[in-house]
C-alpha cells in the first residue's frame, strides 16, 4: 500500500483515484471544486485543503488537470504543489500539457530534491474501467522503476518512452489521430448513408471491418446517439490538436490531416457543440452534407 496524493479529481482523475483506493492505496485528494470529490471521500479518500496540503501528506502525488495554465496554477503559489515539495517526493503529472511547460515544472521539482515524471494516459473512463488503460512515462529511468508498480494498478501497459516531456509528445501524437480517425469514420458513414444505406447498417459494418480501431469501436455508436456527458469534449480535443500543430511547427513535421480536422472542431464550437464529445465532428460534416445529424 502506497501513500498517494491526487490533485485534479475530474471525471478521469476521480475514477483513477477511486481505482487506486480499490487497489489498497491510501489517497489524499484535492479538487478546485471540493464538492465534486464528495463521492470519493465517502469511499475513504482524505480531502486536502490545497495542492500543498496534498503533497505534504503523500509520498507520491498524481496530477491531472485540463491544460498548461491549470497545471502551472496547481504547482505555483503559496498553496501550490511546489510550496509543499520536500526531498524524496515524486510527482506524477498525468495532465496533457505543453512538453515545454512540463519540463520547466519538472526542473522546479528537482530543484527541491524531489522528482517528477510526465505520465499521460491513452484511453477513456471506459478503458480504465475495463482495465485496458495505457500509460506513457517521461522522466528518469530510476524514478520510473520506483513508480511502475503503482502505475501497473491503473493499466496493463506502462511504457517508459524517454526523458521528461517525451511522454507528452507521445500522447499528443496519439490524440491527434483520435480526432482524425473520427472525421474519416464520419465521412465513410455519410457517404454510405447518402448512397442509400441505413446509418445504423453503415456503422455496424464499419465497426466490424478492418478500420475498427478501439477508437472507432468506442465512439462509432456516437454518430447514432451522442452520450449525455462527453467523454472528451470539443475544447479538450482542440487543445490537444493545437499542441500537436505547435509541436509540428517546432520540429518541421507537416500535419495536414490534423490541421483540417482542427477546423472541424472550430466549426463545432461555432455551432454551439463545444460541450459535446469530439465525435460531434460527425454533426458538423452531416450538416455540410445536407443530412440530418
Amino acid at each position: 500500500m502506497a501513500n498517494l496524493g491526487y490533485v485534479g479529481l475530474g471525471a478521469m482523475g476521480g475514477n483513477m483515484a477511486d481505482l487506486l483506493m480499490a487497489k489498497g492505496h491510501r489517497v489524499t485528494g484535492y479538487n478546485r471544486t471540493a464538492a465534486k470529490a464528495g463521492w470519493l471521500v465517502k469511499k475513504g479518500m482524505s480531502l486536502g485543503a490545497s495542492p500543498k496540503a496534498v503533497v505534504q501528506a503523500a509520498d507520491v502525488v498524481f496530477v491531472m488537470v485540463t491544460n498548461s495554465a491549470a497545471d502551472e496554477a496547481v504547482f505555483n503559489g503559496a498553496e501550490g504543489l511546489l510550496a509543499g515539495v520536500t526531498p524524496g517526493k515524486i510527482i506524477i503529472d498525468m495532465s496533457t500539457v505543453s512538453p515545454a511547460v512540463s519540463r520547466t515544472l519538472a526542473e522546479a521539482v528537482r530543484a527541491k530534491g524531489a522528482d517528477m515524471v510526465d505520465a499521460p494516459v491513452s484511453g477513456s473512463i471506459i478503458t480504465l474501467q475495463q482495465g485496458k488503460l495505457s500509460v506513457m512515462v517521461g522522466g528518469t529511468k530510476a524514478t520510473f522503476d520506483t513508480i511502475k508498480p503503482i502505475l501497473d494498478d491503473l493499466g496493463p501497459k506502462v511504457t517508459h518512452v524517454g526523458e521528461n516531456g517525451l511522454a507528452l509528445v507521445m500522447k499528443i501524437a496519439t490524440n491527434l489521430s483520435l480526432a482524425v480517425q473520427m472525421l474519416a469514420f464520419s465521412e465513410g458513414v455519410l457517404l454510405a448513408e447518402k448512397s442509400g444505406i441505413k446509418r445504423e447498417t453503415a456503422v455496424d459494418v464499419l465497426m466490424h471491418s478492418v478500420i475498427a480501431s478501439p477508437m472507432v469501436v468506442y465512439r462509432g455508436p456516437f454518430v447514432l446517439k451522442m452520450p449525455s456527458e462527453a467523454w472528451f469534449n470539443v475544447n479538450m480535443m482542440q487543445k490537444d490538436m493545437l499542441l500537436a500543430l505547435e509541436l509540428g511547427r517546432q520540429v518541421d513535421v507537416p500535419l495536414p490531416t490534423t490541421a483540417v480536422t482542427n477546423e472541424f472542431l472550430t466549426t463545432a464550437r461555432a455551432m454551439g457543440l463545444v460541450e459535446e464529445d469530439f465525435a460531434t465532428v460527425f454533426k458538423v460534416l452531416a450538416n455540410m452534407a445536407g443530412v440530418k445529424p
